[in-house]
């Protein structure tokens, strides 16, 4: 098996090859990145005879379809993925291959399950599956997972947390991004348009992180959730990046007018407030308080069974490079299988068998505490 990642010298791409290397039935792992220079790669990827590098940039789309004819599997790691997920399946589908994309923004998303690329992908027999990293894609495989077990699921709620100690390039973007303007949540049945950063509330996860302050983004479960959990009346997802400064800071950027990407005149050039705040973030100062090295996702599914009110949570606590990168690596060992047998595009909730994904995750040491409360009235 031949697996392609597209911005595989980024901290994703490797945390997807990292795992690929392992697998007896990986023959080849191509790193693929408009920046090659293998000092960008961890030592154990540069030591593997699996592992080889060549530039691919996204923003040629000829370029792009050579290089993923020579795969089984194209992985897309390359962000912000807004500017880069549709164009990436496009040249997929193009090369008849399977794809699959850690994407979290939800313009893309649409895009995907609204353009020509769903029909052409079914034509192509191909599977384009699009959020299968953490945030989406752990979670989304979790709500399935518990949906699976209630005979009506009700309220979805996905919260995740994410260290600033682990952010660095598209991330980066995507974290200022995914607040601006209206974004998408499905409350009461509806897809309604929230203030991005707005609905703060307060919850609990996981040691270190603790207490966080968490509040609307723009990612794409709302949107493809209701696709696949037929009846759920709620899909809401918040989050936040720690420590608390950071997402205060980034909402006065946002009231300021700092992030705009309105361009205006400094001293006779043009500049874009967005893009110069951005390429600040991307420089913060060595020894600033960048909290705990850790990032967590909390799950929680409330519905019904046997006519009593059920609701399960799920937490997991740890690294983002690998808590991207696994859940990828594994939805391509099971595509290659053939496990994963929908065609066109696709989200993880509606293609990825929960009980073979959780295994291989818990296999690889993922930890996930997960708790059940039933609450029913008292009867003789």
């Amino acid at each position: 098996m031949k697996v392609l990642v597209i911005g595989g010298t980024g901290g994703m791409g490797q945390g997807v090859a990292r795992d690929l290397i392992k697998q007896e039935r990986i023959e080849k792992v191509i790193l693929g990145d408009i920046n090659i220079d293998p000092a960008r790669v961890q030592e154990k990827l540069r030591a593997s005879d699996k592992v080889s590098l060549v530039r691919i940039d996204v923003n040629d789309h000829a370029g792009m379809v050579g290089a993923i004819k020579g795969a089984d599997v194209v992985v897309n790691c390359a962000g912000p993925f807004y500017k880069t997920a549709v164009a990436v399946a496009r040249a997929a589908v193009e090369a008849k291959v399977n794809y699959i994309d850690i994407c979290d923004d939800y313009e893309a998303a649409q895009i995907l399950f609204a353009s020509d690329i769903d029909a052409a992908a079914k034509e192509a027999g191909i599977t384009v599956l699009t959020g299968m990293g953490s945030d989406p894609g752990t979670n989304n495989v979790l709500v399935k997972w518990y949906a699976d077990r209630l005979d009506r699921v009700d309220e979805i709620y996905l919260y995740w947390v994410v260290s600033i100690a682990e952010l660095a390039g598209a991330a980066w973007d995507h974290s200022l991004h995914m607040v601006l303007g209206k974004i998408p949540q499905y409350i009461d049945g509806e897809m309604v348009q929230v203030e991005g950063g707005g609905g703060e509330e307060v919850e609990h996860f996981l040691e270190p992180l603790g207490e966080c302050l968490i509040s609307y983004v723009g990612h794409p479960q709302p949107f493809t959730i209701p696709r696949y959990i037929k009846g759920v009346k709620t899909v809401v997802i918040k989050g936040a990046l720690i420590p608390l400064w950071v997402d205060k800071l980034i909402k006065e950027q946002k009231a300021t007018g700092l992030l705009s990407n309105e361009p205006m005149d400094v001293k006779g050039a043009k500049v874009v407030p967005y893009d110069m705040t951005l390429k600040l973030w991307d420089t913060i100062p060595a020894g600033r308080d960048n909290g705990p090295q850790a990032s967590g996702l909390k799950v929680i599914v409330k519905g019904e069974r046997g006519g009593k009110q059920v609701t399960y949570t799920a937490d997991i606590v740890g690294r983002m490079a690998p808590g991207t990168g696994l859940p990828a690596s594994i939805a391509a060992l099971m595509m290659d299988t053939g496990e994963v047998t929908v065609k066109g595009v696709v989200a993880p909730e509606g293609c990825i068998d929960p009980d073979r994904f959780l295994a291989e995750l818990l296999k690889r040491g993922a930890r996930i505490h997960q708790t059940e409360t039933i609450r029913s009235m008292f009867a003789l």
